[in-house]
């Protein structure tokens, strides 16, 4: 536990056999109420860092809140177990709504495991993926009633007035916090400095990529001293981050081009070509849970393409398989300033 500025905290609670490794979880603590932003997923490694942790900064849970950036396990899997009368639990509707209704299963029977499997995912992978998918096993205990927080909605904990910044892209209804005077930024997953934010896509209906590029765009001009991300090292230089993020699927959206050029390929097949930084021998050698996340990864880089009229489908027996025609590349935007001259 460290104390980044008077009365703010951060929790480094472990996220054991996961490679994300761990979280942040950041604590606002006043004379009044308290904030949690997010808590790490529900499993007793997770609770016997934080809970301790907590305790021993003296917060009264009862008098405490919790702003949950995104609906992912590793972000609001204690929630539920923290919650006291008198708390409130907060995060963007996109998220909370689907939590409520329980839509956000990655399995065969769901739309997300349908579209996997149109993907060209394996069945019995799929199936694997159902039961040992994280936001199965360490989501919360019971549904949480969240609060629904939104673009310009204001928190103010002790000094700190904190302005909810909305960012869809790593997931539709992600949200950050601006604390203008101090000029830190709490991230969530939509920036991260020492690991790239995974962009899935498991659906025709939206094009998350897209999304978390205008997300990454809308943030790049704000005046930030000190990026406080939810996993691994703080950032110094936001903008340099942002731009490099910016670039990252520039060249992934361009490695994809390469690997469809003249061929047809399925999602799967392609995220199988695809570059991944995990230690493996090849593509057969990955984890199940890691097939899931490059290919909804590979989907969303597809989906993104084929909305610029860079790749087509087709449907066949099922499955749906995307080709580039000949050499296409993504150019990079002009309008953005230079890594090398920022």
């Amino acid at each position: 536990m460290e104390e980044i500025f008077p009365g703010l905290f951060r929790i480094i609670v472990p996220l054991p056999g996961n490679p994300l490794k761990e979280i942040n979880s950041y604590v606002f603590t006043s004379n009044e109420r308290n904030l949690v932003v997010d808590t790490g997923m529900n499993r007793p490694a997770c609770k016997q860092v934080l809970e301790p942790a907590l305790a021993e900064l003296g917060v009264d849970l009862a008098k405490t809140d919790f702003f949950i950036t995104h609906l992912h396990a590793d972000h609001q899997g204690m929630v539920a177990g923290l919650l006291r009368e008198g708390s409130r639990a907060y995060m963007g509707e996109e998220d909370a709504s689907r939590l409520k209704a329980g839509t956000t299963a990655h399995a065969r029977k769901t739309p997300m495991g349908d579209y996997a499997a149109k993907s060209g995912f394996p069945d019995e992978e799929l199936k694997w993926a159902l039961v040992n998918h994280p936001g199965f096993k360490y989501g919360p205990e019971s549904v949480v009633d969240y609060l629904y927080a939104a673009e310009g909605d204001v928190f103010r904990v002790g000094d700190y007035t904190l302005e909810v910044v909305a960012t869809p892209g790593h997931t539709l209804g992600h949200l950050c916090l601006y604390e203008p005077e101090k000029k830190f930024f709490l991230s969530g997953d939509h920036v991260l400095g020492d690991i790239t934010p995974n962009i899935q896509g498991m659906s025709d209906d939206v094009d998350p990529l897209d999304l978390y590029l205008k997300s990454l765009k809308k943030v790049m001009d704000m005046e930030v001293a000190l990026c406080l991300p939810g996993h691994r090292s703080f950032i110094t230089d936001f903008k340099k981050r942002v731009l490099e993020l910016i670039e990252h699927h520039r060249i992934r959206a361009n490695e994809v081009l390469s690997i469809l050029e003249d061929r047809w390929q399925t999602a799967y097949e392609t995220a199988s070509q695809m570059t991944w930084d995990i230690v493996a021998k090849s593509w057969d050698d990955f984890p199940v849970m890691q097939k899931w996340f490059a290919t909804a990864e590979a989907v969303s880089h597809l989906i993104y393409l084929e909305n610029l009229g860079l790749i087509k489908r087709e449907v066949r027996n099922g499955l749906i398989y995307f080709t580039a025609e000949g050499k296409k590349r993504l150019e990079r935007d002009p309008a953005l300033p230079s890594l090398t001259r920022h």
